[in-house]
């Protein structure tokens, strides 16, 4: 039985997801791509995939600094790349009956890949396109910055302190701190215990669905 979460049953106005590795798990398509581009530049492929998870292309590229290379002309690239392999690209146990039960506009995705790597990655999961999605030519400054969960509530109607925020990695946990949400953990593709503590986590969407309250809130209760 899925670990289930201890904020069961909470009032909130939406639902924020991020989506790779929260709602689907693109962990190794990803990391095909990005492995074989980190190759050719000498890099240390081991070290440096870790390093790219919940981030935009454009600002990891620019993070590495390397001589010679455009952050905007390879990750354009990586991402032509990333489109086209989508194998095993699947959704989390469980998300897809979680997100259809969910009011259409309560809830948003809010993903540091770009609008057409997103659209590609949902269809190969069989996951619903939502009515609102923020991605990552909506931003000027990628996760942590928490500019993109603050346009994901803006798009709902919402406070972002009224928003739960669904995250796996460090970045989007920062990004959605600091957008004053609060967080749910999602722990079934990435492991950093670390980053867990201050939250609730789920480690699937099997045992629980959404639940609309008598004020059009929405939370999460057990089947």
């Amino acid at each position: 039985m899925p670990r289930l979460p201890t904020n069961l049953d909470k009032p909130y106005a939406a639902f924020l997801f991020d989506m790779d590795g929260t709602i689907l798990n693109s962990l190794a398509a990803a990391e095909r791509v990005w492995g074989r581009w980190a190759e050719r530049h000498g890099l240390d492929v081991d070290a440096f995939l870790p390093t790219m998870h919940g981030s935009r292309g454009i600002d990891t590229i620019a993070r590495l600094k390397l001589p010679g290379v455009d952050p905007v002309r390879e990750a354009a690239s990586i991402t032509e790349a990333e489109i086209e392999d989508v194998d095993g690209v699947v959704a989390l146990p469980g998300a897809a009956a979680f997100l259809n039960a969910l009011p259409p506009r309560r809830w948003a995705i809010v993903t540091s890949s770009p609008l057409r790597l997103a659209e590609r990655r949902l269809e190969a999961a069989g996951l619903p396109l939502p009515a609102f999605m923020v991605t990552a030519e909506d931003v000027e400054i990628g996760k942590p910055n928490p500019q993109c969960y603050i346009l994901g509530a803006e798009r709902v109607g919402a406070n972002p302190k009224e928003c739960l925020v669904f995250e796996d990695v460090h970045a989007g946990i920062l990004a959605g701190e600091g957008a004053g949400a609060e967080v749910m953990v999602v722990t079934a593709t990435q492991h950093h215990e670390d980053t867990f503590h201050a939250h609730s986590t789920l480690s699937s969407y099997e045992g629980i669905r959404p639940i609309v309250f008598s004020d059009n809130m929405i939370g999460i209760t057990a089947l």
